[in-house]
C-alpha cells in the first residue's frame, strides 16, 4: 500500500484499475478521493495505491480486501467494478463466467464485511434488445443481448440484483471514444476507410442504423456524478450513459471519408447478409491455413456473428441520466471526428498502436524508410488518379461491348436459348461493372469486368456451339473486355508501397524480368498456339469439314488424316469440352495476363506472376506429354499439334526468370517478417534499382530490341543444343532406326523428356536443371538392352545416351546476374 496521504478522503475502490477505462477513472478520482486500485498487476506505475488480486479466486479477493480493510478501514464510499473479460470473436468462452460472473460474485461476497455506500458496475447498452432506426432504447427496454459479451453482462446484472447487499448503480455505457482512441468497431471502421479496403465500401445492414457513443470525458463525468450522488440515488439504480443520437453508418462513412480523403460522399454498397457472412467465414477459414496470415497472426476483425447484428440500432433515451444525475453529454461524435482523424494523420503508426490494430505494411515501410506516411499515400493516390483518368476511355469501350453482348444473339443467329440468355446476362453485368470502373476508387469493379470477359470467352467452349460467328465474336469480345478492364493503368490491387515506381529491377539482377521485351516472346508464342488451337477447335465443334495435315496420314481403315484422328481420338474426347478449344482459351489467357501489370509486376502483382508461371510451365509439360502419347496411344502424329506444343514448350524458359524474381522477392519479404499472403496479394516495396535499360524500351534500334526479346536471360550453349538434337532424334527412332513396339515407345518417351528438360534449362536462372540429362542419357543407353533391338540401334543408343549425359556437365556462359539466385546457378 502507499503512504498515508489522502487517508481522510472518502475511499473509492476501482477494479481493473490498470485497464483502459480504469486508468482514466483512477486519475479522475484521485484528487477528491482516496483511490485504491485492484488488478492482477500491482506494479504498474499508477499514482494511486494498488493491490494485487486474482478476481477469479475468492480467496485472493478476500485477502486483498482484508489488506485494504486494515489499511483504509471498512467504510467505502464507492466500489467501481470494471474488470471484465472481453473477446471480439463472438464465441462463447469459459472466461466470461470465470471472470465476469464468478469474479463479481467473489467481489460481492468479500464486500459483505464492509460498509459500501454504492457498488457501481460498468455494464453495456448492448444488454438491451436493439431498436429500428428512428427509435430509442431506455432502461425499460427488454434485455436481449446479441452475442457472448453482452450476454455475460446480462448475467452479471442479474447477479447484482440478487446478491448485492448494498446499494448499487448499473451504468450501461455506450461505446467509449476520445480524440486518441475508440471502441474497436469505430477504430476499425476508420482504419478500413484510411486504407481504402474493399470492406470499407460494403455493409450488410440498413445504412441509417448506428450505435450511440460516449466520449471518455463524459464517461468520467457520469461516474463522478454517480459517486457524488451515491446516497441520494435509488438503491437499485440502472442508468443508460451515452450520447442521445446514433450516427447512421452511411453518414459516418461519409464524414470519415471526407475528413481522411477529402471525399464528400464515400461509396457504401449494401450487400446481402448471406453473402457478407460467407465472405467473413472465408476470411476466417483462410487465416489458419496460411502460416503467415494476412495480419501476421491477427484474426480478421469482421466476424460472421457481426453480420447478424448489422441491423441493430442503438440510439439512447438518457432521460434518467439527466434527471437522476443532472448529466448531459458535452461531446458529440460528429464534432470529435475531425480531431480523431487529425491524430490519425499526424502519427498513423501511433494511432494504430493506441487502438490495438496492426498497421498496414505500407505504414510500417514508410516509417522504416523515414518517409511521411501521409505524403506517401497522397503521392501514390494522386499518381493513381492521373493514370486512371488517362485510361478511363477503356471502360467506356467496355460499356459499349456490354451493349454489343446484349444485342448480339439474334444478330448472329445463336439458337441455343441458354447460350443466348447467358450472353445477354453477361452483357448486363458488364454494363454495371464497367460503369462502376469509371471511378478510380472501385478497382474491384475492374476485376469484375475482367471476370465477365473470361466467361464470355468461355461460352462457345462450354456450349460447344456450332455457330462459328459466335465463337469468333465471343473470343475477341471477351479478350477485349479483359484487356480494357485490367490491362490499362493503373494496376488494380497493389498496396501503397508496391505502387512506388522503383525498383523495377530486383536487387542484384542485371535486367528487369517484367520488362515488355521479356514478356513479348511469351505473348507472340501464345498467339501462334492460339491460332493453331482455334483452327483445330473449329473442326471439333463442326465449323470445318476437314483440317490440313501435310505429313501424317491416318490409319488405312480410317479416312481421316493424322491430325483429324488425334483431335477426335478417345484421349481428346475424354475432356468434357473440346480440348483444342480449352487450349485456345488457355493461350488467350496467357496473352492477356502477359499484358496486365507494370514493369515492376514481379513485386507489385506476385499472384499474377505466379498464375502466369503456373499456366505456362505445367501446361507446357502437359503439352509435351500429349505429344508423347500421340504415337504410343493413338498411333499417329499431328503436325499442327506438334507446332502448338512446340510454341507452348518454348514459352517455358521465357517465363521462368520473372517467376524466379517473384519467388525470390516473396522469400525476402518473408524473412523481413512481412505477411506472406498479403505480399502475394498486394505486393510490396523492395530494394533494387529503378531500371536496367531505357524506360522507353521500343525507342531503340530493332536489333537491340530483338536481342533483348530473344536472348540474354534465355540461351543454350552449344553442348546443350547438341544434347537436344540427339534427344530429339530418338523421338523419331521409328523412322531413323526402324524401331518398333515398346522400344520405339521408350525412345520416344525419353527423347521427349530430354527436350522438356532443355526447355527448362534454356533459362539461365534454371540452368542447373540440365543435370537431369545425366540420368536420362543413361536411360537411353540402357533402353535397347531391355527390349529386342538391332546392333545398330544398340550402338546408336549407347553413343547417343552417353553423349547426352556427358554434354550435360558443361554449364556454358551465364550472361545476366540474378542476385541471391546466382549461387544456385551451377
Amino acid at each position: 500500500m502507499a503512504d498515508d496521504s489522502g487517508k481522510s478522503k472518502p475511499l473509492v475502490l476501482i477494479t481493473g484499475a490498470t485497464g483502459n477505462l480504469g486508468r482514466t477513472l483512477t486519475e479522475a478520482f484521485a484528487a477528491d478521493y482516496r483511490v485504491v486500485g485492484l488488478d492482477r498487476d500491482a506494479d504498474d506505475g499508477l499514482a494511486v495505491e494498488l493491490v494485487e488480486v486474482d478476481i477469479t479466486s475468492s480467496q485472493s479477493v478476500r485477502l486483498a480486501l482484508d489488506v485494504i480493510g486494515k489499511e483504509c478501514g471498512r467504510e467505502i464510499a464507492a466500489v467501481i467494478h470494471l474488470v471484465a473479460f472481453f473477446d471480439f470473436s463472438g464465441k462463447p468462452s469459459p472466461l466470461y463466467d470465470q471472470v465476469n460472473l464468478e469474479g463479481t460474485r467473489n467481489l460481492l461476497s468479500a464486500l459483505s464485511d464492509f460498509q459500501v455506500e454504492r457498488f457501481v458496475y460498468a455494464s453495456t447498452m448492448l444488454v438491451h434488445a436493439p431498436k429500428d432506426p428512428g427509435q430509442r432504447i431506455d432502461e425499460t427496454t427488454p434485455q436481449d443481448p446479441q452475442w457472448a459479451y453482452p450476454e455475460s453482462k446480462t448475467k452479471v446484472e442479474s447477479l447484482i440484483r440478487d446478491e448485492a447487499q448494498m446499494p448499487y448503480a448499473i451504468l450501461r455505457l455506450a461505446g467509449v471514444y476520445d480524440e486518441e482512441s475508440a471502441v474497436p468497431t469505430l477504430s476499425h471502421q476508420i482504419a478500413r476507410i484510411y486504407e481504402r479496403e474493399l470492406e470499407a465500401h460494403l455493409y450488410s445492414g440498413p445504412l441509417n442504423a448506428g450505435q450511440a457513443m460516449l466520449h471518455r470525458k463524459d464517461m468520467v463525468d457520469a461516474f463522478r456524478r454517480v459517486v457524488e450522488r451515491r446516497k441520494s440515488l435509488p438503491i437499485d439504480a440502472e442508468i443508460l450513459i451515452g450520447e442521445r443520437f446514433a450516427v447512421g453508418y452511411d453518414d459516418l462513412q461519409d464524414r470519415i471519408g471526407q475528413l481522411i480523403h477529402g471525399e464528400a460522399e464515400w461509396t457504401t454498397i449494401k450487400v446481402p447478409a448471406s453473402l457478407a457472412k460467407v465472405g467473413a467465414e472465408i476470411q476466417n477459414r483462410a487465416e489458419p491455413l496460411v502460416p503467415d496470415s494476412i495480419d501476421q497472426g491477427e484474426k480478421p476483425f469482421i466476424q460472421p456473428y457481426m453480420i447478424d447484428m448489422a441491423d441493430d440500432h442503438y440510439a439512447l433515451d438518457i432521460s434518467r441520466a439527466e434527471g437522476w444525475l443532472d448529466w448531459i453529454p458535452a461531446h458529440r461524435l460528429e464534432d470529435s471526428l475531425p480531431a480523431i482523424i487529425a491524430r490519425l494523420k499526424a502519427d498513423p503508426i501511433a494511432w494504430y498502436e493506441r487502438n490495438g490494430i496492426t498497421p498496414p505494411p505500407w505504414l510500417e515501410g514508410a516509417e522504416k524508410q523515414g518517409v511521411d506516411p501521409e505524403e506517401l499515400r497522397a503521392e501514390v493516390e494522386d499518381r493513381r488518379i492521373v493514370q486512371h483518368r488517362s485510361s478511363r476511355w477503356a471502360h467506356f469501350v467496355n460499356i459499349a461491348l456490354g451493349l454489343w453482348l446484349v444485342t448480339q444473339p439474334p444478330l448472329i443467329g445463336i439458337d441455343n436459348p441458354f447460350y443466348a440468355w447467358a450472353e445477354v446476362g453477361l452483357g448486363v453485368a458488364l454494363l454495371v461493372a464497367a460503369t462502376l470502373s469509371l471511378s478510380w476508387k472501385l478497382g474491384w469493379a475492374r476485376w469484375l469486368s475482367a471476370g465477365i470477359g473470361m466467361l464470355v470467352m468461355a461460352l462457345p467452349m462450354l456450349f460447344v456451339t456450332p455457330n462459328a460467328a459466335a465463337y469468333l465474336s465471343d473470343t475477341l469480345v471477351g479478350a477485349l473486355i479483359f484487356g480494357f478492364a485490367v490491362g490499362t493503368p493503373p494496376e488494380v490491387g497493389p498496396g501503397i508501397l508496391a505502387r512506388k515506381p522503383a525498383p523495377e529491377v530486383p536487387p542484384g539482377w542485371s535486367f528487369n524480368p517484367s520488362a515488355w521485351t521479356q514478356r513479348l516472346p511469351i505473348i507472340l508464342l501464345a498467339i501462334v498456339g492460339l491460332l493453331f488451337s482455334r483452327y483445330l477447335a473449329a473442326y471439333q465443334m463442326g465449323h470445318l469439314d476437314s483440317v490440313w495435315e501435310p505429313f501424317f496420314a491416318g490409319s488405312v481403315s480410317d479416312p481421316q488424316n493424322g491430325t483429324e484422328e488425334i483431335i477426335t481420338s478417345s484421349v481428346s474426347e475424354a475432356w468434357p469440352v473440346p480440348d483444342a478449344a480449352l487450349g485456345a482459351y488457355t493461350y488467350m489467357l496467357e496473352i492477356l495476363t502477359g499484358i496486365v501489370g507494370s514493369r515492376a509486376r514481379w513485386r507489385t502483382m506476385p499472384w499474377l506472376v505466379l498464375l502466369f508461371g503456373l499456366m505456362i510451365v505445367p501446361l507446357g509439360i502437359v503439352s509435351i506429354g500429349f505429344i508423347i502419347i500421340q504415337p504410343i496411344v493413338i498411333g499417329t502424329w499431328s503436325t499442327l499439334a506438334l507446332i502448338g506444343a512446340a510454341a507452348m514448350l518454348i514459352q517455358i524458359p521465357y517465363s521462368l526468370d520473372e517467376l524466379a524474381a517473384s519467388l525470390s522477392f516473396l522469400n525476402r519479404r518473408r524473412k523481413a517478417g512481412a505477411s506472406l499472403l498479403r505480399v502475394i496479394l498486394f505486393g510490396d516495396g523492395d530494394e533494387g534499382s529503378a531500371m536496367s535499360e531505357p524506360h522507353r524500351e521500343f525507342e531503340r534500334r530493332p536489333g537491340a530490341i530483338l536481342r533483348a526479346m530473344w536472348g540474354g536471360a534465355v540461351a543454350l550453349p552449344w553442348n546443350l543444343w547438341l544434347a537436344g538434337a540427339i534427344g530429339l532424334s530418338f523421338m523419331f527412332s521409328r523412322l531413323t532406326l526402324g524401331a518398333e513396339g515398346s522400344l520405339a515407345n521408350a525412345d520416344h518417351l525419353l527423347g521427349a523428356m530430354v527436350v522438356t528438360v532443355l526447355a527448362v534449362a534454356a533459362a539461365e536462372v534454371t540452368r542447373t536443371a540440365r543435370l537431369l540429362l545425366v540420368p536420362l542419357g543413361l536411360a537411353i543407353a540402357a533402353t535397347p538392352f531391355l527390349f529386342e533391338a538391332t546392333f545398330a540401334h544398340i550402338a546408336v543408343s549407347i553413343v547417343g545416351g552417353f553423349a547426352i549425359s556427358t554434354l550435360a556437365f558443361r554449364r556454358g556462359k551465364i550472361n545476366e546476374t540474378y542476385g541471391s539466385l546466382d549461387r544456385l546457378i551451377r
